[in-house]
C-alpha cells in the first residue's frame, strides 16, 4: 500500500511530481543484456552487472561521464565490439508502458494539474523514451539527473524541483516507487505517494486533490 507523508494542507498540492522508471514506465534492464551479450565476451547475466544499478551507471547518470564515454567504459568491461547505434538502440529498449499510470497522468492533465517528471536517468533513456512514448511530451517540466548532475535522494536534487516548479512543501505532491527517495521528499515536506500499485495510487492522488475527483 502507498505511503504517505504526515504533511497535510488547507490547499490542495499545486503540482504533482512523477517519477518515471517503474512509475509510468516498467523497465529490465534483462532485455539489454540479452541483445547485447552475444556480441561480447560476457553471458547476459554479467553484462546486465554492468549496466544495470552499477557503479558506472550512475556515473552516467548523474552527469559525470557523457554517453561516449559511457558506451567506451562499457566496450573495455565487457568486450562488446557492436556498432555504437546498435549498443544505443538496445541499451535504450528496456521500457513498456504501466497503462492505468499513463492513465492517472493523463487525467491530471485533463483537469488541469501541473504536472513534472523528477527521474534519475540518462540521455540514452531520455532520446528513446521521447521518440517512443508521446505521453513523455505532456509535462509541464523535467528535471532529469544527467542533466543536473546529481541524483536523487541527494537533496540538492529535489531542491531543482522546487526551483522549476515554484512551489514547496505541501505544495508539490510526489510519487515514486523507492522508499528512500519518497522519504527525502517528505523531509522537505512534499507530500508523498510510496507507488507500488495503481489502484492504490490513483485512491491517494484523489484524496490529496478532493476537489477535483478522479473517475
Amino acid at each position: 500500500m502507498p505511503s504517505v507523508s504526515s504533511n497535510s494542507a488547507p490547499r490542495p498540492p499545486r503540482a504533482v511530481v512523477f517519477d518515471l522508471g517503474k512509475v509510468l514506465l516498467d523497465f529490465d534492464y534483462h532485455i539489454a543484456a540479452r541483445t547485447l551479450s552475444p556480441h561480447s565476451r560476457l553471458p547476459a547475466v554479467e553484462f546486465k552487472q554492468v549496466i544495470d544499478q552499477s557503479p558506472l551507471l550512475h556515473r552516467y547518470e548523474s552527469g559525470g561521464i557523457s554517453t561516449a564515454e559511457f558506451e567506451a567504459e562499457v566496450r573495455q568491461l565487457t568486450g562488446y565490439s557492436g556498432p555504437a547505434t546498435h549498443f544505443r538502440d538496445a541499451f535504450a529498449d528496456i521500457f513498456a508502458e504501466i497503462p492505468d499510470m499513463i492513465a492517472l497522468h493523463r487525467t491530471l492533465r485533463d483537469r488541469g494539474i501541473p504536472t513534472y517528471i523528477f527521474s534519475n536517468t540518462n540521455e540514452i533513456a531520455v532520446g528513446h523514451i521521447r521518440d517512443r512514448f508521446p505521453f513523455f511530451r505532456n509535462f509541464d517540466g523535467f528535471v532529469l539527473s544527467y542533466q543536473i548532475g546529481v541524483m536523487k535522494p541527494a537533496p540538492d536534487a529535489y531542491a531543482a524541483v522546487e526551483r522549476l516548479t515554484g512551489a514547496t512543501g505541501p505544495d508539490l505532491l510526489y510519487l515514486d516507487d523507492r522508499a528512500e527517495n519518497v522519504e527525502a521528499g517528505a523531509r522537505r515536506g512534499w507530500r508523498t505517494i510510496l507507488h507500488a500499485d495503481p489502484g492504490a495510487t490513483r485512491a491517494e492522488v484523489s484524496r490529496h486533490l478532493p476537489h477535483l475527483p478522479l473517475p
